[in-house]
């Protein structure tokens, strides 16, 4: 158990390095920003899906097959983030900001950041309960989609009138509830039977509803045929990498 434990902080503690590292890398390469941002939207596309197709789903239905209570809960995920995203008005969005695409809410934008981050935690934690290796496909599926998250969330706080420091200061404190939903999915798990029963059938549900209703409405826009084939080579990039992970599976 302390194994499991010290994988799934450490993945927690990744995934927020990576985070804070690409904000750092932005801050100081602007003219990177807008080209590279909307590839890494679709890498993250293909990064999600392929997380919850190929190891939250399958794992979810190992036991008792694609069960009714499998739907349900993935339904429940995505209902979940549905919810997040309208009752505290916040919105998933990975684009810079810009007077043509004008943010508000800031506070609220941080809350529901540190409110995503604490499910990814739960994922990640409810993940290394099942295996070492599901464990490792949800970190990459989480760390693929977290750095244009942050980057976007980033965007609300400058444009909000925060300073550059002051904005990466709070951006790092919404990530540490991450921290608290796997001490919780952790602590859960070894004193609520079958809690990965419905934890990870929930979270593929989460990653479903980012990838399709957050990330790629916001690829729409692109109208050049060369630059959307790009995306599209980048979203299979990120399902092909899930894919290859499911080889490390025993």
């Amino acid at each position: 158990m302390y194994e499991i434990w010290a994988y799934s902080l450490l993945s927690v503690a990744v995934v927020s390095a990576l985070s804070l590292w690409g904000i750092l890398t932005i801050m100081l390469r602007r003219e990177l920003k807008e080209e590279v941002l909307k590839y890494l939207v679709s890498f993250s596309v293909g990064g999600l899906f392929g997380g919850a197709m190929f190891h939250l789903i399958p794992e979810a239905s190992e036991a008792n097959g694609f069960s009714l209570q499998v739907s349900t809960w993935i339904l429940i995920g995505i209902l979940t983030s549905f919810i997040v995203e309208q009752v505290f008005r916040w919105r998933h969005c990975h684009v810079p900001t810009s007077e043509e695409h004008p943010h508000s809410f800031a506070y609220m934008n941080l809350f529901g950041d540190a409110v995503h981050n604490f499910i990814d935690g739960l994922a990640i934690g409810a993940s290394y309960l099942i295996s070492v290796s599901t464990g490792l496909a949800t970190t990459l599926a989480i760390s693929f989609h977290e750095l244009p998250q942050e980057l976007g969330d980033f965007g609300v706080l400058i444009y909000a009138g925060f300073e550059r420091r002051t904005a990466i200061l709070y951006n790092f404190l919404a990530s540490l509830t991450a921290f608290l939903g796997v001490i919780i999915a952790l602590s859960l798990g070894t004193q609520i039977e079958n809690l990965t029963a419905f934890l990870i059938p929930f979270a593929a549900g989460n990653f479903i509803y980012i990838a399709g209703s957050d990330l790629i409405p916001e690829l729409h826009a692109e109208e050049e045929l060369g630059r959307t084939i790009v995306q599209f080579a980048a979203m299979v990039l990120g399902v092909g990498i899930l894919y290859l992970v499911t080889f490390l599976e025993t």
